[in-house]
């Protein structure tokens, strides 16, 4: 997300990072280069119109031109401004409330509605410790009924039926009725969605919304739609007093202009950010933390927090014992570190948390190692006996003709994947000998090599 805009804009900063005296002409070209990426990345008009002005306001007062590095302080004020629009500030997601915490979600048909609210019940129970019922009021969809009901016993959540004859109205205060009896601390109710805005849908919700006065609305919309969001966004909060909103495919989408331009439509905070189709796949939106990824200054918190989350720190502390004492690094080790890698979102989503250097592309990098490339050597791993994976030397030319047709892919990925270990397994050994410095060295393109 946000790379066409991260890229622009890290070209502007860049050119304006070395400068020791900023001008009227060059804050002039330089805001010009912010207002065009802003609009190549599909931002709203006003909102770029309102970025611009406030960053050109800034810029040529004294909070630049009197700062003794006028090129980083433009920085900063790039970066304040592009907190600011994401939503800095704002008080994000309530859960203090009596329970059960009633959660309604609204949004169009296809934004992710329903595969959001089984990731939110995931997220509510693994990162706030809260049980969490399910409750689809898509009568429209009966599919959509099933599609929950499947998704809450995958996340571990009560599941409350319903059936395409109920209305919704009937099944949200039955719902809530049901969560209070088993003492659920949270409700997420899933409502109907259309392919278009219409003021049945809208009316509809609306109704819901003033009988069953939910704690928190938030308003699902798939960043990819550009445009098209900001003006379903607009009229959703005209109808609903929406608390905040969940950006879903937010994987899928280079450009970024929704969650730019959003925030500023609705009033409301970007509360989380939802990526693929895997349940995990829902983090916090931190707006300060998204402006410094987007100026490719990394995001080295968030990093830290999915680590301490995702990472089996047993399995690491195992690792760790292992090398130490001396022992090999065997295809096991290489496995579990490949799944751990794949757990934290890929490589991708590693660099892209990372502060990398002028004109260095994090999906560039990525690109050279793809996580398909981390799911074959997984599967290159499996196909082999126990035996091989402990000792990697007794795999010979029949074993490697057996282990590629396994995993389905031609011999020479076995090379490469053996060849990865040994190198690897070279570096544990420095590491065990004469620690991490020692072992530094072994590595291509840094210095003392």
């Amino acid at each position: 997300m946000f790379d066409n805009l991260s890229d622009r804009l890290k070209t502007v900063t860049e050119r304006m990072r070395g400068r020791g005296r900023l001008t009227e002409d060059n804050i002039t070209d330089a805001v010009r280069d912010v207002r065009r990426a802003l609009l190549e990345a599909d931002v709203a008009l006003p909102v770029v119109r309102g970025f611009v002005d406030r960053v050109r306001e800034r810029a040529v007062g004294a909070e630049v031109t009197r700062s003794l590095s006028p090129g980083q302080a433009f920085i900063k004020v790039i970066h304040d401004e592009l907190a600011g629009v994401l939503g800095a500030g704002a008080t994000g997601f309530e859960l203090r409330h009596q329970p059960p915490v009633v959660i309604l979600l609204a949004g169009l048909q296809g934004a992710g509605k329903t595969t959001t609210a089984g990731k939110l019940a995931l997220y509510l129970k693994e990162r706030a410790g809260r049980s969490v019922m399910l409750a689809s009021l898509d009568t429209r969809r009966p599919a959509a009924i099933l599609q929950l009901q499947q998704l809450a016993e995958r996340v571990g959540a009560v599941w409350h039926p319903s059936t395409a004859d109920d209305a919704p109205l009937d099944i949200a205060r039955a719902a809530v009725d049901a969560a209070r009896r088993s003492q659920a601390g949270v409700l997420v109710l899933d409502t109907a969605g259309r392919t278009r805005l219409d003021e049945e849908l809208l009316a509809e919700l609306k109704v819901l919304h003033t009988e069953i006065q939910p704690q928190e609305t938030l308003f699902v919309v798939d960043s990819m739609a550009g445009q098209d969001a900001v003006n379903v966004a607009a009229a959703f909060g005209e109808t609903l007093p929406l608390t905040g909103v969940i950006l879903t495919k937010a994987d899928g989408d280079a450009r970024g202009g929704a969650a730019l331009s959003v925030k500023t439509v609705t009033g409301q905070p970007i509360l989380f950010l939802g990526t693929g189709e895997e349940l995990s796949g829902l983090e916090v939106f931190h707006p300060e933390r998204m402006a410094s990824r987007i100026l490719g200054m990394g995001d080295v918190l968030s990093l830290v927090e999915e680590v301490e989350q995702k990472v089996d720190r047993k399995q690491a502390e195992k690792l760790a014992r292992k090398v130490q004492k001396g022992k090999g690094f065997d295809l096991e080790d290489l496995r579990d570190q490949l799944e751990q890698m794949m757990n934290l979102g890929g490589l991708e989503s590693l660099l892209d948390k990372l502060p990398l250097p002028g004109g260095v592309n994090s999906n560039q990098l990525a690109g050279q190692v793809d996580d398909k490339s981390l799911r074959r050597q997984v599967a290159l791993i499996n196909s082999m006996t126990p035996r091989e994976r402990r000792f990697p030397k007794i795999i010979n030319g029949s074993r490697k003709r057996r282990i590629a047709a396994g995993a389905g892919v031609a011999v020479p990925e076995v090379n490469r994947l053996l060849k990865q270990h040994t190198q690897m397994q070279k570096m544990m050994k420095r590491m065990s000998k004469g620690g991490m410095k020692r072992a530094l060295r072994g590595l291509p393109g840094l210095p003392g090599r």
